[in-house]
C-alpha cells in the first residue's frame, strides 16, 4: 500500500556478495519502514548479513551515491509527507468503520487493519484511541465551520435566506456524512472526554454564530445572552437535521427533510420577530 523510497546508497559491488547490486544502509531503511508500519518484504528489500539488498524496484529509485544536501532535504520532506499520508489513512479508516458502529466499540486493531498498517505504527501518530477521537471531533467541526463560512461569504440568496440556508445545510451534510454521523452519535453516547469536547465545540460554534447574528439590523439591540440563545436554537436545529439526513440518499426523502428544516427555521424566525430583548 505504501511505496518505499530508498534514501541513501552507501556502496555496491561484489565485496558485499551481492554481484554488483545496490547496497543500502540497513538502519536508514528500517527507520523508514518503521515510521510507516511496513515490513521489509512489503518495502522491497531483503536483509543479507549486515547490509540490505535492494530489489529491482528499490534499486531503480536509489539514485547516485553522492547525493547533495539539497536532495537529502527533499527526502526528509518526503518522509514527513509519507507520515502524513499514514496519519490520514488512520483517520479515514476510523470514519469508514464508524458507518456501522460507535467510536466506543471501535478497537485499535480494527482501525489499523482497515488502514493497512501494523498496530504499533498507530502510536507514531496518536497517543491513544481517545486522541484519535479528539482529532475526529476537530476535523468534523472544521468541516461544519467551512460550510457556515461559505454561507457567510455570499452564497445565500438574500431574497430567500431560509430556503438557501436549508439547501446549503442539506448539501453540506450530504457531502460530509461521515463527520456529521460521528458528531450526532458521540455527543450523546460517546466517552465522557469526547462528549465534553463536542459540547465545547458546539459552544464555540454557537458563540461565532451569535456574533454573526448581531450584525442583522433587527438584532442589533439584542442582549448577548439572547443572541447566544438564538444561535443555540439554530445550531441544535442543524444537528437535528443532520441526524435525519445521516443515512438518507433518496432525493425525495432529502427534499422532505429540507422542507422540515425550512419549517423549523421559519418557526424560529417567527419567534424572533415577536421577541423583545432586554438589552442590559
Amino acid at each position: 500500500m505504501y511505496t518505499l523510497i530508498v534514501l541513501e546508497v552507501v556502496g555496491q559491488g561484489k565485496s558485499a556478495g551481492c554481484d554488483g547490486r545496490n547496497i543500502v544502509n540497513t538502519r536508514t531503511l528500517e527507520s523508514q519502514t518503521r515510521d510507516n508500519g511496513i515490513d521489509g518484504a512489503q518495502a522491497g528489500y531483503t536483509p543479507v548479513g549486515s547490509v540490505v539488498v535492494a530489489s529491482d524496484v528499490s534499486r531503480s529509485r536509489a539514485g547516485r551515491s553522492d547525493r547533495s544536501s539539497k536532495s537529502r532535504s527533499r527526502d526528509t520532506l518526503s518522509r514527513d509527507e509519507r507520515k502524513e499520508v499514514t496519519r490520514r489513512a488512520i483517520v479515514a479508516a476510523a470514519l469508514h468503520l464508524l458507518e456501522e458502529g460507535s467510536f466506543t466499540g471501535l478497537s485499535l486493531r480494527e482501525v489499523t487493519r482497515e488502514a493497512g498498517i501494523v498496530p504499533a505504527a498507530f502510536y507514531r501518530h496518536f497517543d491513544s484511541m481517545e486522541s484519535l477521537g479528539l482529532v475526529l471531533i476537530d476535523e468534523s467541526f472544521r468541516s461544519l465551520r467551512d460550510m457556515l463560512r461559505g454561507a457567510r461569504a455570499g452564497k445565500l440568496d438574500p431574497n430567500h435566506v431560509i430556503d438557501s440556508s436549508a439547501e446549503i445545510l442539506i448539501a453540506g451534510i450530504s457531502e460530509r456524512r461521515e463527520h456529521w454521523r460521528f458528531i450526532t452519535r458521540e455527543r450523546s453516547s460517546g466517552t465522557a472526554s469526547l462528549r465534553y469536547a463536542i459540547r465545547t465545540e458546539i459552544r464555540l460554534l454557537t458563540s461565532e454564530l451569535a456574533i454573526d447574528l448581531a450584525r442583522f439590523p433587527g438584532l442589533k439591540n439584542w442582549s448577548s445572552e439572547d443572541l447566544n440563545i438564538l444561535a443555540n436554537l439554530f445550531v441544535n436545529a442543524m444537528i437535528s437535521i443532520a441526524e435525519l439526513v445521516e443515512d438518507v440518499a433518496d432525493p425525495a426523502a432529502l427534499e422532505a427533510i429540507k422542507q422540515t428544516a425550512i419549517k423549523q427555521m421559519l418557526m424560529i424566525a417567527v419567534g424572533v420577530r415577536g421577541w423583545r430583548s432586554d438589552d442590559t
